[in-house]
C-alpha cells in the first residue's frame, strides 16, 4: 500500500509542477488573468490565474494511472461497495465544475451559473452512491430508523449541502498568496491520517494522497511572491474533491465524531464562509447579498491589523493545522485531550507570536533594502 501511496503524491506532484509554468504562459494568451481593479484584490500587478488547471491534471493523470495498475494487478476491486459508479460519479462531477470554472476564469461568468453547476455536480456525486448517510449515525438511528424515505431525503440535502458549502468555502478563502493551497494541503494531510486511523478504504487514502501531491507542486508557484493564482478552477476543484473524499473516507464508519472529523478539519474555511454570508446579508439586508464580494474574510482583517501578506497566511496555516490536529487527537484519543491540546497551542502562541512576527517584519523590510 505504501508504494502505491509515494506514487500517488509523485505522480501528481510531479506532473503539477511541471505543467504550472505551461498554465501561466497559456492563461497570458487567453487573457485569464487576474487584476488588482479593487480593494479585495491584494496582488499589485496582473497575475494569470489557471494554475488550477495543473493541480487537476496531476491529480487526474496519478489517479488514471492507479486505478487502472492496482485493477490490472488485482489489488482493487472497484465493484465493492459501487467504488466505480462513486468514482464515475465523482470524476463526471468534479468535470461539470473544472469546466464551468475555467470560462469563468477566461471569460467570467455570474455566481448564480457557478452555484448551479456546483449543485448539479454534487447532485451526479449523490446519484452515484456517495452520501453522508446519518441513518447510520448510533443515535439518530434509534429516533428515525422507521423513517427510511424521510432520512434519505435528509441525507441527500445533507450531501448536497455539505459539497457545495465546501466547494465555496476554498474558493472564498483563496485571497492570498498560498493561503487556499497551502490550507488544503494541510486538510488532506490530515485527512490522510483521519482515514488511516479509521481504516478507511484504499481508495480514499490514494484519493487524498493524489490531491495532496498536485496541490504540492503547484504551491512554489504560489507562494509569496506569486507567479500564479489558482483560479476559480482550482479553487473549486479542490473544495469540490475534499467534500467527495471526505465522504468516500469515512464511509466505512459512521459515527458522529468520524463525521464531525473532516468539518473540524475544515473549520477555518468553513467558519469564513459562514462568516461571511451572516455579514453580507445584514450588511445588505438582503439574501442576494450573500453573492457579492467584500474584503471583510479573516486574510483581509488580518492584513488590516498590519500583518504582511507573509504573516496572515502563515498564522491562517497554525490555525488550520492546529485544528487538524485536533481532529486527530480527538478521534484517537479523546476530547479532553484534544481540548487540551488546542489549549496549551493557543497559550504558546499567544506568548510568542509577537517575537516571531516581529521577526519575520524585519527580514522583510530589511530583504525591501
Amino acid at each position: 500500500m505504501w508504494g502505491d501511496i509515494i506514487i500517488a503524491f509523485l505522480l501528481a506532484f510531479i506532473t503539477a509542477f511541471m505543467i504550472t509554468p505551461k498554465t501561466i504562459k497559456i492563461a497570458k494568451k487567453l487573457g485569464a488573468v487576474d487584476s488588482p481593479k479593487d480593494e479585495r484584490r491584494v496582488n499589485k500587478v496582473v497575475m494569470p490565474r489557471l494554475g488550477g488547471v495543473a493541480v487537476v491534471a496531476g491529480f487526474l493523470i496519478s489517479m488514471a494511472y492507479l486505478l487502472i495498475s492496482l485493477t490490472l494487478e488485482k489489488q482493487l476491486d472497484l465493484t465493492e461497495n459501487n467504488y466505480h459508479l462513486k468514482l464515475a460519479g465523482f470524476f463526471i462531477g468534479m468535470f461539470v465544475i473544472v469546466i464551468t470554472c475555467f470560462i469563468d476564469d477566461v471569460k467570467g461568468l455570474p455566481a448564480t451559473v457557478k452555484l448551479i453547476a456546483q449543485i448539479i455536480a454534487a447532485s451526479i456525486v449523490v446519484a452515484s452512491g456517495s452520501r453522508i448517510n446519518i441513518a447510520n449515525i448510533s443515535f439518530l438511528e434509534k429516533y428515525f430508523s422507521d423513517s427510511v424515505n424521510f432520512m434519505h431525503t435528509v441525507s441527500t440535502i445533507v450531501t448536497i449541502g455539505w459539497i457545495v458549502g465546501i466547494t465555496n468555502a476554498i474558493n472564498l478563502i483563496d485571497g492570498l498568496d498560498g493561503l487556499s493551497s497551502g490550507i488544503s494541503i494541510i486538510s488532506c494531510v490530515s485527512m490522510l491520517i483521519i482515514f488511516s486511523l479509521n481504516e478507511s478504504p484504499i481508495i480514499s487514502i490514494i484519493l487524498i494522497t493524489a490531491l495532496i501531491g498536485a496541490l504540492s507542486g503547484f504551491l512554489p508557484y504560489n507562494l509569496n511572491p506569486a507567479k500564479t493564482f489558482i483560479g476559480d478552477t482550482g479553487s473549486n476543484f479542490i473544495g469540490f474533491s475534499l467534500a467527495v473524499i471526505s465522504i468516500l473516507g469515512v464511509a466505512k464508519t459512521y459515527t458522529a465524531l468520524v463525521i464531525a472529523a473532516p468539518i473540524i478539519v475544515l473549520g477555518l474555511p468553513i467558519f469564513d464562509t459562514l462568516f461571511a454570508i451572516i455579514r453580507r446579508v445584514i450588511k445588505n439586508k438582503s439574501l442576494k447579498a450573500i453573492f457579492q464580494p467584500d474584503a471583510g474574510h479573516l486574510h483581509h482583517k488580518l492584513l488590516k491589523k498590519g500583518f504582511s501578506q507573509k504573516e496572515s497566511v502563515m498564522i491562517l496555516y497554525c490555525i488550520s493545522a492546529s485544528l487538524g490536529m485536533f481532529a486527530i487527537i480527538l478521534l484517537e484519543s479523546g476530547v479532553w485531550k484534544a481540548l487540551s491540546f488546542l489549549l496549551i497551542v493557543m497559550a504558546v502562541f499567544a506568548l510568542g507570536y509577537k517575537e516571531v512576527f516581529g521577526e519575520l517584519k524585519d527580514k522583510e523590510e530589511s530583504e525591501k533594502k
